[in-house]
């Protein structure tokens, strides 16, 4: 009898241990868009790799948090995070202040800055010179270009789409003068399409955009663990080694260009 009583009792212990609640307490959910390299992307197996998910998997270990990575469209992060069906979203997101007004963000981890890629034969070397009648341009939707382009290009035809490889398609195939979208992603498609593309990666922006981790509103708790591991990764060199190990060919045109790298 006794023997059976003990033997519920560690059953009951191990079935608690195991508890599904318990269980998820122990993941931490990010969602990010695998589709900007070498940021968010995946590896020859299908994996999640890049920049923004090592960050994740360091900033998840010192949570100690086993980490999931969702990837989700980038029209449904903000949705999925309101919803709590992510915890966190890092994903090169620009903090702004319209995604503030319905969710939070951590302190910056990066600067940003919006490039142009432009057809070779558009006669676009500025933005002065694309927002003219008669060009035309391509951005992603609901990116911060999309944003920038409808509120100060009066003059040139925006064309929306959905994601970042058809408005490059766009530019090559010279359907449109250019497109915008930030300076790394400019950078990364002039090297691929060298001979129908120009890159103009000077900033035209007066203000710098800067990319935070979004964090559902209200969970105070979670957003300063953030703060506090982002404070770290500044300072132990997290930040150094994630940018020479995806970036460092980059890095270095930047230095050379004398144009501010994103950490």
């Amino acid at each position: 009898m006794i023997k059976n009583i003990i033997a519920l009792v560690l059953v009951s212990i191990l079935f608690m241990a195991c508890s599904p609640k318990e269980k998820e307490n122990n993941i931490l959910r990010v969602g990010m868009e695998l589709a900007y390299p070498p940021f968010e992307m995946t590896d020859k197996e299908g994996e999640p790799s890049g920049v923004s998910v090592d960050f994740a998997k360091a900033l998840a270990k010192s949570l100690n948090k086993e980490l999931v990575i969702e990837n989700i469209a980038w029209v449904g992060l903000i949705p999925s995070l309101k919803t709590q069906k992510v915890d966190l979203i890092i994903s090169s997101m620009t903090i702004t202040e319209e995604r503030k007004k319905s969710i939070d963000f951590s302190d910056p981890y990066a600067t940003a800055s919006l490039a142009l890629l432009v057809g070779i034969n558009s006669g676009v070397d500025s933005m002065d010179d694309l927002n003219q009648v008669g060009k035309k341009v391509a951005v992603k939707k609901g990116t911060t270009a999309h944003v920038y382009a409808s509120k100060y290009m009066d003059k040139a035809e925006i064309l929306v789409f959905d994601n970042e490889a058809s408005c490059v398609l766009e530019v090559v195939q010279g359907k449109v003068d250019a497109t915008i979208y930030g300076q790394l992603t400019v950078y990364n498609n002039w090297k691929k399409h060298p001979d129908t593309t120009k890159a103009i990666l000077t900033s035209f922006q007066k203000d710098k955009e800067y990319w935070g981790v979004a964090i559902k509103k209200g969970n105070e708790k979670l957003k300063a663990k953030v703060n506090a591991f982002i404070r770290k990764a500044k300072t132990d060199g997290t930040f150094d080694t994630l940018s020479y190990k995806y970036l460092k060919e980059t890095r270095e045109t930047f230095d050379t260009l004398n144009i501010p790298f994103f950490f």
